[in-house]
């Protein structure tokens, strides 16, 4: 269970620097780059890229670019591809469905693997996750394919018990690619997990949304200056809300999302209390043909110069159309 909302004592930290930034095919990372997120088909064969097989539909050869704040290493330990700099360390397992039994058993796997990794190293607080596999949706009730995942992580997460969990995102690709992707963000010094007053914690869902609860808060105050908000959409309690109509579940996430945001405020007053030029958005939409509305719903709801991308994909839950993140932070 998540701890309360109560400053833990030692959460000041570097902040580490994250921008939207575009990438010229085969262009070579800066040595003082800790990690490059990229969307789409473009590769760059460097170890500290990721990349996610989610076609962009605004913002197509962005990268998201995390900055190091010292000199940069970086390795493979098991299934664990890694990259630190002294303060964070960025990790990412990649691991075939097949060679596993499924979803389920690649989830387990992908999870004990990370998690063993985290127990034995220096940087041993996981704040902020990412999770993005094929046809997420496929199957009927318990064997649908994002609550098999949700069984398999909880099982790993159950053989390492923590007090807390991260913040996180669960996407589905539409790429025929049997690989589990996981990536997610260590730090030296923990974060302060918060929630959304708007819903129930994730972690206490009923049992009608599968035989395991998603195991993530809502967001992670990972500095004093840093706040990263987990996949968020259009539910309010544990219901999804606004069926079948994108505007009112693109409305009712950034209502989400101010929500949470204001939590993160009341636990740091060095939080920006709105969205700005410094925070970044990842917005995934189902329906590629809607992305017109989704972005005079973005205009008219959020202050000018947010940078965000739009991500074809699917979303975790059937009946919803639409979701986000966010990285947020002080100037």
């Amino acid at each position: 269970m998540t701890r309360p909302e109560t400053a833990p004592t030692q959460r000041k930290a570097n902040t580490p620097h994250i921008e939207y930034k575009r990438l010229a095919p085969g262009e070579a990372l800066p040595a003082d780059v800790l990690a490059a997120i990229t969307f789409g088909n473009t590769r760059y064969h460097d170890a500290r890229c990721v990349r996610v097989g989610l076609q962009p539909l605004r913002g197509a050869g962005i990268a998201e670019i995390w900055h190091a704040a010292g000199p940069v290493s970086f390795g493979l330990e098991g299934l664990v591809r890694y990259s630190t700099d002294g303060e964070f360390l960025l990790g990412a397992v990649e691991v075939d469905e097949h060679k596993f039994g499924g979803i389920c058993g690649a989830a387990e796997a992908a999870y004990s693997a990370l998690l063993r990794f985290q127990s034995n190293g220096p940087y041993p607080h996981v704040l902020r996750m990412w999770n993005y596999f094929d046809d997420i949706n496929q199957g009927s009730g318990d064997q649908e394919r994002y609550r098999q995942f949700c069984v398999g992580r909880a099982a790993a997460l159950n053989a390492f018990p923590s007090k807390d969990y991260p913040a996180a995102t669960a996407i589905g690709r539409r790429d025929g690619d049997p690989t589990l992707q996981v990536y997610w963000l260590a730090g030296k010094r923990a974060g302060l997990p918060l929630e959304n007053p708007r819903q129930l914690s994730a972690y206490r869902y009923p049992r009608q949304y599968g035989p395991a609860a998603p195991n993530f808060s809502r967001a992670m105050l990972v500095s004093d200056d840093l706040v990263m908000i987990s996949g968020t959409a259009s539910i309010v309690g544990h219901a999804s809300h606004h069926p079948g109509n994108l505007r009112g579940q693109a409305e009712e996430t950034i209502r989400n999302l101010e929500s949470v945001l204001q939590r993160a405020v009341a636990a740091s007053d060095a939080i920006p209390a709105h969205l700005d030029e410094q925070s970044l958005l990842k917005i995934y939409l189902r329906d590629a043909k809607q992305v017109d509305l989704v972005d005079a719903v973005l205009k008219e709801r959020l202050p000018e110069h947010v940078p965000y991308l739009v991500l074809e994909a699917d979303i975790c839950r059937v009946e919803l159309l639409v979701e986000l993140d966010c990285i947020h932070r002080s100037t």
